[in-house]
């Protein structure tokens, strides 16, 4: 050996020391291994680190000088002061912290799955159907599950679920898009309505009496060619695109109207004027893309609709018992 050459500092990483890395160490160790690192750092004593994480003094002994030897580092420096983190210690005690982090992080959404679905839902349906009849529905829903965040986007044309503009739609319609997966939930009934004030002076087949319709998105309805065809244009004397400004133009004696069941027998101020007209029956559908179907949120929604849907189907399809304009108008006699 060369006189002259010096032993390496133990300060002074070898070769070996100066190629670990860190990230190699990640597919040799544990997460018990990093925790007892971990903890040894925080305590610099056995003893303590043992008591801590409610394991033997020996085996803290042996999983550090197990570590050590997989890795060919040395982590700690056994002072009188007690065990110090070497370079190489650092940063596998970094490590275990981003570890630690990652495994409190799961547990927690793990934890919150297990009481109901998490994030965002978004649902696009018509202002009709959200107005009296889905808004409970998607209140009992959120009641359940406080995790989840509802974004209801209201509209008569149905929004690309394929885009991402849209989670679940739920839609009036004999055919849905071929690109949607789903289920019929319903027929839903449709029957001519009245204020209440209104229904109880005059009779709403009278020539002359004024009636509500649909315009624009809403003109091909079934209700409003069927109105058409059978009440003189110049006594259509309110139309609008929107199923829910409708009910609120009928409830505040613009006329009589067409409405869904659903939509009707539950609007305060109205009554029906005549009998469902099977004519106008439509469908009621709830769907998602195929892509998200299995999605836990979606799935969970799509359930708890389904099911309280099935309780409200006599609403759905006219089935209620309703007051007729001449039993109303005698009961407040």
């Amino acid at each position: 050996m060369d006189a002259s050459a010096k032993p390496a500092s133990p300060s002074q990483p070898d070769q070996a020391a100066a190629r670990w890395d860190v990230g190699a160490a990640v597919n040799q160790l544990s997460w018990d291994d990093l925790r007892i690192i971990k903890a040894l750092s925080e305590s610099g004593n056995r003893a303590a680190t043992a008591k801590k994480l409610g394991i033997n003094v020996s085996t803290v002994s042996r999983r550090v000088a197990q570590v050590e030897k997989t890795l060919g580092v040395a982590l700690f420096d056994h002072r009188r002061s007690g065990y110090q983190l070497t370079v190489e210690g650092e940063e596998l005690r970094a490590l275990g912290e981003r570890v630690e982090l990652d495994i409190v992080s799961v547990a927690r959404r793990v934890s919150r799955a297990a009481q109901g679905p998490l994030g965002k839902l978004r649902i696009t349906t018509s202002d009709s159907l959200l107005l009296y009849f889905l808004t409970p529905i998607i209140a009992d829903f959120k009641a359940a599950n406080d995790g989840m965040t509802i974004e209801v986007l209201v509209g008569n044309q149905t929004l690309s679920l394929a885009r991402d503009e849209s989670d679940i739609a739920i839609r009036a319609t004999r055919k849905p898009a071929d690109s949607l997966v789903g289920r019929r939930l319903a027929t839903i009934a449709w029957a001519a309505y009245g204020s209440r004030n209104r229904v109880r002076q005059e009779d709403p087949y009278a020539a002359g009496q004024a009636w509500v319709s649909y315009a624009s998105a809403l003109a091909n309805l079934k209700a409003a060619a069927y109105l058409e065809c059978r009440v003189a244009p110049e006594d259509v004397s309110y139309r609008t695109d929107s199923v829910a400004a409708a009910s609120a133009a009928i409830v505040a004696g613009l006329g009589f109207g067409f409405l869904p069941c659903m939509l009707g027998d539950s609007t305060p101020g109205l009554v029906r004027v005549g009998p469902v007209v099977p004519e106008l029956n439509d469908e009621l559908w709830l769907l998602t893309h195929q892509d998200i179907r299995k999605s836990w949120r979606v799935k969970a929604f799509m359930a708890f609709c389904a099911a309280a849907v099935a309780e409200q189907k006599a609403l759905l399809e006219g089935q209620r018992p309703f007051a007729t304009a001449l039993e109303d108008s005698e009961a407040s006699t």
